[in-house]
């Protein structure tokens, strides 16, 4: 197999081991590092042909098939081209990109952004690289809340994703680990939501008559002794909202500084718990630009599945996430 060239047309015969793939997902396993977007446009454009004649993304290649291929260019990855090192909290996971888009798996304890007293967020740690011009948050994750971050590489489609979560269309679920024994498989939670300053001038969310409507799917996953497992599908994305539906329900997110069970954070400390148990588990959404379908997944950190691995389970439902640990 001949390697693609940047600067001239390659001719690929096609092999017994390649023979009924279709042509597309030839293209994406030979093209590595092409944004996927630029192997289905270059397929719509005619450029790439199977023994001189034009195919679709759906055509299976058959034993001696010649495949044009045009000269290509491999993306430049934001979080490839970091200049090292940039911070000791900040190694990106990297869970998807391509011209438009980025996402990575942030660590808990890293803003998403600079200001308030915090110097640089993940956005300005991201700009410390080589490249882009561009790049802007699409949605925003508390500073102790892990997991799938999502962020724009062109104003197009920051403009695009914007109007997706605006219109509901951006599926986006969390894990939370909450104190003590949820009783519902699955419970929607509506409650009014109003953001205040406390005394001393920290931002605060609670349940208040009149107040934002806010929406949360709740389904549970595994039951513990003295915890529960819950997958959270946020249907608005207001402040907190997460944090709070659950604390008004009396079962706060275990570490939860801000809404939880303050005694209880000071001996989960004590166990290994340090942080928030709130994680940024899944995305899914239809890409702004290509209309692909784009489910992005970040795996649960080292340190909240050593703690959850430490507990003693009670039942288990049809919504087991063990295998993200």
């Amino acid at each position: 197999m001949t390697p693609p060239s940047k600067n001239s047309v390659t001719w690929q015969e096609v092999d017994d081991t390649s023979a009924g793939q279709r042509v597309d997902n030839y293209l994406l396993r030979l093209l590595k590092g092409v944004p996927k977007s630029h192997v289905y446009r270059i397929l719509r454009s005619g450029e790439v042909r199977v023994n001189s004649r034009r195919v679709d993304a759906t055509y299976r290649l058959a034993p001696g098939d010649r495949v044009r291929v045009p000269p290509v260019r491999t993306a430049e990855s934001v979080v490839g081209n970091l200049r090292q090192p940039v911070s000791p909290l900040f190694h990106p996971e990297l869970l998807f990109e391509d011209e438009w888009l980025l996402a990575i798996n942030k660590p808990a304890d890293l803003a998403v952004h600079g200001g308030s007293g915090i110097s640089r967020g993940v956005v300005e740690l991201l700009r410390h690289g080589e490249t882009p011009p561009f790049i802007e948050l699409v949605h925003r994750l508390d500073k102790g809340t892990s997991g799938a971050l999502l962020l724009a590489k062109k104003r197009s489609a920051l403009k695009g994703m914007h109007e997706h979560l605006r219109t509901g269309q951006v599926e986006k679920r969390y894990l939370a680990l909450v104190k003590g024994r949820w009783r519902n498989e699955t419970r929607h939670v509506h409650l009014p939501l109003q953001k205040f300053v406390t005394a001393a001038g920290e931002r605060r969310v609670s349940v208040v008559p009149g107040g934002q409507s806010s929406h949360t799917l709740f389904k549970l996953c595994e039951r513990f002794r003295e915890f529960s497992l819950l997958i959270a599908e946020l249907k608005t994305g207001r402040t907190h909202q997460i944090r709070v539906h659950l604390a008004h329900l009396r079962h706060p997110i275990a570490g939860d500084d801000k809404y939880g069970d303050f005694e209880l954070n000071r001996a989960l400390a004590k166990c290994g718990l340090k942080r928030m148990f709130l994680h940024a588990w899944q995305l899914a959404f239809d890409h702004p630009m290509t209309g692909a379908r784009i489910e992005v997944t970040a795996p649960l950190p080292i340190e909240l599945g050593r703690f959850l691995n430490a507990l003693e389970p009670s039942r288990v439902t049809g919504d087991d996430v063990r295998s993200l640990v």
